[in-house]
C-alpha cells in the first residue's frame, strides 16, 4: 500500500444568502473590529452598492475610511498605499470588498500593515511566510462582489512585481478572512463579459485543482462538484444578470474552487499569470483562452480522470466530450479562441515561457511543464489549433 500524505486545510466562516450584507456591522463587533478600513476598486468605490455598504456602516455607528487604490491587478505600490491609510487612520481591521483585487488587496494590506518587511520578504516560497509578525496581522471580513478567484476564503493574495513584471503570491495562514459574506445581490449587476471571465477563473480553480495530482480528495470532490455548478449557472448568470439564485451558486462555486486548489493548480494559471503581467488582461479570461489548450497536452496524464468527470457531469464518459463542452461553454460566453482575441501577440512568447516554467503555480500541473510545452501551448493558442 502507497504512503498517502496530505496536510489539508478548509477555510473560514462563509455566510452565503441574499441580504446578507446587512449582517456586517455584527460582524465586526463579534471579532472586535471598531475601526474598519474599506478596501476596493476605484471603479467599484462610485457604484452604489458601495454607497450602501457606506451607508449601512454609519448608520451603525462605525467609523471608517474607504481605500480604493487597487489596481484590476494589484501592485507592490497599492499594497504600500493602503498599508499607509490603514496605520494613518489607526484601523483595526479591514472590509476587503469587491472582486479577486480587492480582496488579495485587503488581505495584503491586512498582513502588511504590522509588518516590518518588505512584501516580497513574504512570498510564497518555502517558509518565508514564518518570517511575519503573526500578531501583528489585522482581521479581515471578505465580501466579493464577483464569483470568480475565492480570494474570500483564501490565505493568500496575489501582487505584481512592477519591477520584473511578475506575479508573485503572498502568503500567509492569518491572512484568512475570519469571516466571508456571500451576498449573491452584490454580483447582480456585473456586466456578462465580467461575469463570464470571473466564472471561468473558477472553473479553471476546480478544473487544474481536480486533475492536479497531489493526494487531497476531500479537495478533489468539492473540485467535482464546482464544476457542476460552473456548467449549470454561469451561462444562466451571463445571460440574466439578476438571476439571484444562479449568482449565488456562482458565490458557492467560486469559493469551492478557492478552497480546492490548496490541492494545486497547473499550467492554465502558470501561463495566465505572466500574461496578465506583461499584457494587463483580465486573468480569468485569459485563463478561459487558454483552458483547452492546456487540457490536450496534459491528455495523456488525465484522460481517465476527465472521463469520470464527464460522466459526473452528464456529458458522457470521454475526455473528447468534456473538452467539447468546454469549447461550447467558451463559445456560448464570448470566450476569444485565441490570444490574439485578447490583443496578444507572439512577440514575448519566450518571456511568457520563461516566467511560466517558474511560476509557483507550475509544478502542480499533471505533466512537467517544460519549455517546450509551454511554447507549444503558447503557439496552439496564439494560432487556435486545439
Amino acid at each position: 500500500m502507497s504512503n498517502l500524505v496530505g496536510d489539508w486545510n478548509y477555510p473560514t466562516t462563509v455566510r452565503l444568502g441574499r441580504g446578507r450584507l446587512q449582517e456586517l456591522p455584527d460582524t465586526l463587533r463579534e471579532f472586535r473590529i471598531a475601526r474598519p478600513l474599506v478596501v476596493t476598486d476605484a471603479g467599484l468605490a462610485r457604484l452604489s452598492i458601495t454607497q450602501n455598504l457606506q451607508e449601512l456602516l454609519a448608520a451603525a455607528n462605525v467609523p471608517f475610511s474607504l481605500f480604493s487604490e487597487v489596481r484590476p491587478n494589484p501592485v507592490a505600490s497599492g499594497i504600500e498605499a493602503g498599508s499607509r491609510a490603514f496605520r494613518a487612520g489607526r484601523h483595526d481591521g479591514v472590509v476587503a470588498f469587491g472582486g479577486g483585487s480587492a480582496l488579495d488587496s485587503g488581505k495584503v494590506i491586512a498582513f502588511m500593515a504590522g509588518q516590518r518587511l518588505p512584501v516580497w520578504e513574504f512570498e510564497d516560497i518555502g517558509d518565508r511566510w514564518k518570517r511575519a509578525d503573526a500578531s501583528a496581522i489585522a482581521p479581515v471580513v471578505a465580501i466579493p462582489t464577483t464569483a470568480g478567484t475565492g480570494s474570500e476564503v483564501g490565505r493568500a493574495g496575489v501582487i505584481t512585481d512592477e519591477a520584473t513584471h511578475t506575479k508573485k503570491v503572498i502568503f500567509h495562514p492569518g491572512m484568512m478572512p475570519k469571516v466571508a459574506i456571500l451576498d449573491p445581490e452584490l454580483s447582480a449587476g456585473m456586466p456578462p463579459k465580467v461575469t463570464a471571465g470571473t466564472g471561468m477563473d473558477a472553473l479553471a480553480h476546480c478544473l487544474e485543482a481536480y486533475c492536479s495530482p497531489s493526494y487531497h480528495p476531500m479537495a478533489e470532490g468539492i473540485a467535482v462538484e464546482g464544476m457542476r455548478l460552473c456548467f449549470a449557472y454561469l451561462p444562466r448568470v451571463v445571460a440574466d444578470g439578476a438571476d439571484l439564485e444562479g449568482r449565488a451558486e456562482m458565490l458557492a462555486a467560486a469559493a469551492m474552487g478557492a478552497t480546492a486548489f490548496q490541492k494545486g493548480l497547473g499550467a492554465i494559471h502558470a501561463l495566465s499569470h505572466p500574461v496578465g503581467a506583461l499584457y494587463d488582461t483580465h486573468h480569468g479570461m485569459t485563463n478561459a483562452v487558454f483552458m483547452p489548450y492546456v487540457l490536450v497536452m496534459n491528455r495523456p496524464a488525465i484522460e481517465e480522470k476527465i472521463s469520470r468527470l464527464a460522466a459526473y457531469l452528464g456529458l458522457g464518459a470521454s475526455f473528447d466530450a468534456f473538452l467539447e463542452a468546454v469549447l461550447k461553454l467558451r463559445q456560448r460566453l464570448k470566450v476569444p479562441h485565441t490570444l490574439a482575441g485578447l490583443g496578444i501577440s507572439g512577440e514575448r512568447r519566450e518571456k511568457i515561457a520563461e516566467m511560466a516554467l517558474v511560476d509557483p503555480t507550475a509544478g502542480g500541473n499533471p505533466l512537467e511543464l517544460t519549455r517546450v510545452r509551454a511554447l507549444e501551448i503558447f503557439d496552439r493558442a496564439l494560432a487556435g489549433r486545439v
